[in-house]
């Protein structure tokens, strides 16, 4: 804190002093307590209520994803999704080597009849 020059020294301890009653007053008065709207208590009570109650009408479908998404079957999950694209790929893949020899054999016994 800054003193004016020939004014007497101001003690910190004065000004700021929690137990002064006049000071103590004057901020309850300079707070202002907005109103709250009506039935406040009540709609928070309601919201805290809603929030805690168990969520209803949940489709199989979600619940699966629900149960799929865990931290412990996630892995499991992927693995399983992992091997089902190897064997369909293995599956389009046996088909498309069908096709190619069935193409082959056809070009070796009629040579002519595909041009």
């Amino acid at each position: 804190m800054r003193a004016v020059i020939g004014s007497p020294p101001v003690q910190p301890d004065r000004i700021m002093n929690p137990e002064d009653a006049r000071l103590k007053v004057l901020l309850q008065e300079a707070r202002s307590s907005p109103s709250l709207p009506p039935r406040f208590h009540q709609n928070v009570w309601r919201r805290i209520e809603g929030a805690e109650a168990p969520a209803t009408g949940i489709g199989w479908l979600e619940a699966a994803v629900t149960l799929l998404l865990r931290p412990r079957f996630a892995y499991a999950t992927v693995g399983l999704l992992m091997l089902l694209g190897m064997l369909l790929g293995a599956h389009e893949g046996s088909k498309t080597a069908r096709a190619s020899a069935e193409a082959r054999y056809v070009a070796s016994v009629a040579p002519n009849a595909l041009r």
